[in-house]
């Protein structure tokens, strides 16, 4: 019997354990029975334990989301960066090849590779991401990307802001303060684009939060470029940094110290880092929202069909206008 399309509010309903472990043997592999689920909302990640050889984790892509040609250009740049020794995981070529099917499943396979979250209170693990993202960079930026989309206001800003107004998810009482806002918020993220200029845009990881990065006694690898687009350099520098103003322009300060041994980094980005969080943050509600028909959504995101996160959400985008109109930080 051909097994049937999932709907797209449901895409994994038929993702059972014994399926991926059946995915995994399809490709050659003796699993051991072992299966743990992974900490990934769009796709679905599993570490699958091999008899007798160290486990691997099992990626199955989110239906409708990507082409394969999208989805093979990641694994192409993800081979590139391993190829210039820059601690990127990729998945393994299997038959000739990284992408595989099971039933009407997409999958890969990547070796299993530890760590933990960086210490990103530390200056010099600062700098030391500095150089990696440097390294990325100077091999991002020698092609472009065919398939993969652009970082650009429309897609991260307009569109999901529109969908969450069209498809009633903001609360009633909120919703002309939050058109208000984020119509306010999106004419400062413009204003940002229109000072920075026209910055290089190249290809980069596109999620590069710590989470997305794995310390070793080595040092740091990068993992999970499913995100990965063309965009500014800013968009991989801007998640490292946390805290006021002060403290953010000298944790920049650490990275580039290392990013600048390798590649340059144009001062004009400066005006896009609170332009770049603002819209991460118009994009994120809207990706909630597109996703809560998944069941592993409203378990995982509980508080964000409320009130109160609105609220928040609200307030968070103020705080972003009053940051986009104080001006870039000043990097000692």
């Amino acid at each position: 019997m051909q097994d049937a399309t999932p709907s797209a509010d449901t895409p994994y309903a038929d993702l059972t354990p014994d399926r991926v472990l059946d995915a995994v043997e399809s490709l050659g592999w003796h699993v051991d029975g072992r299966l743990l689920a992974l900490n990934s909302y769009e796709n679905r990640v599993y570490q699958v334990g091999i008899e007798d050889d160290a486990p691997l984790i099992a990626k199955f892509y989110r239906p409708r989301r990507w082409s394969d040609a999208a989805i093979l250009e990641e694994h192409a740049f993800t081979l590139e960066l391993a190829e210039h020794e820059i601690p990127a995981v990729p998945p393994s070529e299997i038959g000739g090849a990284t992408l595989h099917r099971f039933g009407h499943h997409r999958f890969s396979l990547t070796p299993r590779r530890g760590g933990h979250a960086p210490e990103l209170d530390d200056p010099s693990v600062l700098t030391r991401l500095g150089r990696l993202l440097g390294r990325m960079h100077a091999v991002g930026a020698t092609k472009q990307f065919a398939h993969r989309p652009a970082l650009d206001i429309v897609s991260f800003g307009e569109e999901p802001s529109a969908y969450l107004l069209e498809s009633g998810w903001i609360p009633p009482e909120l919703e002309p303060t939050y058109r208000g806002v984020v119509e306010h918020a999106l004419i400062e993220v413009r204003a940002c684009f229109e000072r920075a200029g026209d910055v290089r845009r190249l290809r980069l990881h596109g999620d590069c939060h710590r989470g997305n990065i794995l310390w070793t006694d080595a040092g740091a690898h990068f993992v999970d470029l499913d995100d990965a687009r063309t965009a500014p350099a800013a968009q991989d520098l801007w998640m490292l940094l946390a805290g006021e103003r002060h403290e953010m322009a000298l944790q920049l300060g650490k990275v580039l110290e290392g990013y600048e041994d390798f590649y340059d980094f144009d001062r004009r980005e400066l005006h896009l880092i609170e332009a770049l969080r603002t819209l991460r943050q118009i994009h994120y509600a809207g990706w909630l929202a597109r996703r809560w028909q998944d069941p592993a959504f409203p378990a995982a995101f509980p508080w964000f069909d409320s009130p109160r996160f609105w609220q928040d959400h609200v307030l968070a985008l103020r705080e972003q206008i009053a940051a986009m109109q104080e001006g870039p930080l000043a990097i000692p």
